[in-house]
């Protein structure tokens, strides 16, 4: 009798390609899955997003959750010099003092910890990688060096998930280094080409709070970038029953220009006349937020025409630059 083919049995279990298999399948169904949501869980989901996106030069105290025990406090920022993930520094208490950090020392000094969301490399895992940053830098000493390494804890248990954040927009990079630093001319350097890639940059806030909106002057126009937390279904859906009614609008001198989508979330994009304030869109930015709230909430069928109008905003895809 002819022996039994194995052909189309399969790998056999706990075999180098068993693994091979198992770990190509797990690939692909994390490509079907929804997108990644880094932080999701935190009310400031939104606004990290957009310092990790297209924020230049901006910082926010991190709320440290309750029984996490940091050493002293840390702030987030949007990028660090040589784009490094981490950093710890020895300031003067009275700069650093107001927002409530840890005692000064003898010296009247207290320790900070930085925590960057644009990095290079980018990580693989940012959850994981943003957890191991706050970590060490909520507990290191100044200088030391940060080894990178991540870490499984949820941002959650680390970052308090109910506080806002606080982002203080810079209109340079000088917060790089404590006032009294002697800094190298060829960091010198670098910190005057990183200031010149800062775009005029201000957060809207709605009555709402729902989402970030961040107005953005890119010179020849201005850019409204609405970062929302909805899933992509429901925000497209609401969208498009705005369009068909003929309020997917800020107001006269603003054009829906279409959306981008990042960290699991989706980003509307607005482009405003450049040669109004960014306090002047707050009415527009109310109206057009209470509109959407309505559509949110309208459990309805999209009708003919706005499955047509669904269509187009979802074709309408915005590049950052």
């Amino acid at each position: 009798m002819a022996k039994k083919s194995k052909r189309g049995s399969g790998p056999r279990p706990g075999s180098n390609r068993a693994e091979r298999v198992a770990a190509r399948k797990a690939r692909q169904a994390a490509a079907l899955s929804e997108p990644a949501r880094p932080f999701a869980g935190l009310k400031s989901e939104c606004d990290l997003v957009a310092m990790r996106s297209f924020i230049a030069s901006a910082t926010a105290q991190v709320p440290f959750a309750a029984g996490f025990g940091a050493a002293h406090g840390a702030d987030f920022a949007t990028i660090l010099p040589g784009a490094v993930p981490a950093d710890v520094r020895s300031i003067d208490a009275a700069v650093f003092g107001e927002k409530g950090a840890a005692p000064a020392d003898t010296a009247g000094r207290v320790t900070q910890g930085l925590v960057a969301l644009q990095t290079n490399p980018e990580p693989a895992d940012l959850a994981a990688s943003l957890a191991g940053a706050l970590t060490w830098a909520a507990s290191a000493a100044d200088g030391d060096q940060y080894d990178g390494d991540g870490s499984d804890r949820p941002l959650t248990e680390i970052i308090d998930p109910d506080a806002d954040l606080q982002v203080v927009v810079h209109t340079d990079f000088g917060w790089w280094f404590a006032e009294d630093a002697d800094v190298p001319q060829e960091l010198s350097m670098m910190l005057e080409r990183a200031n010149e890639t800062i775009l005029p940059t201000a957060r809207l806030h709605p009555s709402s709070g729902v989402g970030a909106p961040w107005w953005v002057d890119a010179g020849d126009r201005a850019h409204l970038r609405w970062v929302r937390p909805e899933s992509e279904s429901d925000l497209m859906n609401a969208l498009a029953k705005m369009h068909a009614a003929g309020h997917l609008t800020l107001g006269e001198g603003s054009r829906f220009a279409g959306s981008f989508r990042t960290h699991g979330l989706v980003v509307p994009v607005f482009d405003l006349d450049v040669e109004a304030h960014h306090e002047e869109w707050n009415s527009g930015v109310e109206e057009f937020d209470a509109r959407l709230t309505e559509a949110l909430a309208d459990p309805a069928e999209l009708t003919a025409a706005q499955r047509s109008s669904r269509a187009g905003i979802i074709g309408r895809q915005v590049t950052l630059r």
